[in-house]
């Protein structure tokens, strides 16, 4: 049966933009990323920080983990705001302004705006009033900063001063105990035999597995039906 979902308690960010409910640090199986995980604990809970970066290719759980760190902002009374850049040509640069007084600053594919220069001295403002009032700033992307083309000389400057961590995939065996975590963090049964046909069945990357665990989720909820092989198996030929 479904447990109550968790009731953390998250402050509105701006923007408009809402964290995933399942992505907290709770249901991130850190494997080889346990310093990321440090360090943005560390970023969110202690004294003044260095910026962060998180790097590392698509799928890895960058955007988990930002977004963990904004819930865990909020958890603690502090505010925070999560901003996916890469969507940036889209959206007006002075979005930023004004997030210098938010304790928590989490720019996701932060090498989206490279080579825009509204959004570069925005970010470069943003940048030095955070720091300057005692913010937090973390950031991602799929390059270090020294190898993203900033074209504006001190923003790149400012940020090869971020502590970098390069996130490492989840290994093949510990997706099961992964996938597990993230289910009961939404209260969701899932079964051993389960489990084992979504693995074989599934793709392999691991950030796929889990859209495809939160897509079944929702299909048994609106069926009312637990998640057993028939029912997975009817799913996914559906959607095939």
């Amino acid at each position: 049966m479904r447990a109550a979902p968790p009731c953390d308690r998250v402050r509105q960010l701006p923007l408009g933009v809402q964290l995933g409910v399942s992505l907290r640090f709770e249901t991130y199986h850190e494997g080889a990323n346990g310093a990321a995980v440090a360090g943005l604990t560390q970023l969110v809970c202690g004294a003044r920080q260095a910026p962060l970066w998180l790097l590392g290719a698509p799928g890895v759980g960058k955007t988990h983990l930002l977004q963990a760190s904004c819930a865990l902002a909020g958890q603690r009374g502090l505010t925070s705001a999560y901003l996916p850049l890469c969507t940036s040509k889209d959206m007006d640069p002075g979005l930023l302004a004004g997030l210098e007084r938010v304790d928590l600053v989490a720019l996701d594919d932060i090498d989206m705006i490279a080579g825009q220069p509204a959004w570069e001295r925005a970010l470069f403002t943003l940048y030095n009033e955070l720091l300057e009032l005692g913010g937090r700033l973390a950031c991602s992307a799929q390059m270090p900063p020294a190898g993203v083309a900033f074209a504006l000389p001190d923003l790149g400057s400012r940020l090869s001063a971020c502590v970098v961590h390069r996130l490492q995939p989840l290994a093949e065996r510990d997706q099961g105990l992964a996938l597990r975590r993230r289910a009961a963090h939404r209260g969701l049964e899932l079964p051993d035999e389960t489990l084992m046909y979504l693995i074989r069945r599934a793709p392999r990357d691991f950030a796929a597995l889990c859209r495809l665990l939160d897509a079944l989720d929702t299909e048994a909820l609106a069926a009312q039906r637990r998640l057993t092989v028939p029912f997975v198996r009817q799913v996914l030929e559906r959607s095939d």
